[in-house]
């Protein structure tokens, strides 16, 4: 191998420095390249998992959404059912209500009836005519009595039937539409959360 001379040894030595220092400047690039690469990938997989969380309180809020408004669907036919049993309710009761109306009727008729029978069967032991005439005109007088008072207890039970009936149907109408009401007031108070909740998500 040849010997170098003191330029030459200078050059060589300069050569290599130069060449470690372009070997370092490659290897800080290298370097900081991968810290930036690692950087961005964390920020990536930031991003996408906010989105993802987003994604899911999205979903979420959806599914309370259509779970409320079921739930309010669920409470508004609850209270049609009840209204309606109330109202089937009602007409039972009018129908209870009319039979024993109907009662009240048929007593004083019945009444009268057994009075005419008994009229009849007096008149029979009598054989005198004028003596049959006397008993038969009693008998007639006492008919009235009974028919007349028949007829007023008759007309008393009508009319205490009539004021029941009333006053039954009256509240079970008021029964039945504050159950409305409240159901009404229920369901929307619930589908306006729904709205404040969806809108605050979609913001």
């Amino acid at each position: 191998m040849a010997t170098q001379t003191p330029t030459q040894r200078r050059a060589t030595a300069k050569k290599a420095a130069a060449t470690r220092k372009r070997n370092e400047r490659s290897a800080t690039g290298q370097k900081a390249a991968a810290t930036r690469k690692r950087n961005t990938t964390a920020t990536q997989r930031s991003a996408v998992g906010k989105k993802a969380t987003a994604t899911r309180r999205s979903n979420e809020t959806a599914r309370s959404a259509r779970s409320t408004q079921a739930s309010a669907k669920a409470t508004a036919r609850g209270a049609a059912r009840t209204m309606e049993t109330g109202v089937e309710a009602g007409v039972f009761t009018l129908e209870y209500m009319g039979k024993q109306a109907e009662r009240a009727v048929l007593i004083p008729v019945g009444a009268t009836l057994i009075a005419r029978d008994n009229v009849v069967e007096a008149v029979k032991p009598y054989t005198k005519r004028t003596t049959a005439e006397r008993e038969l005109k009693k008998l007639r007088r006492e008919v009235k009595v009974d028919v007349k008072k028949f007829e007023r207890r008759g007309n008393t039970a009508r009319n205490r039937v009539q004021r029941e009936v009333k006053r039954l149907v009256k509240r079970n109408r008021r029964e039945a539409e504050r159950q409305v009401t409240a159901v009404r007031r229920d369901f929307e108070r619930q589908v306006g959360g729904v709205q404040e909740t969806v809108s605050s998500v979609l913001a």
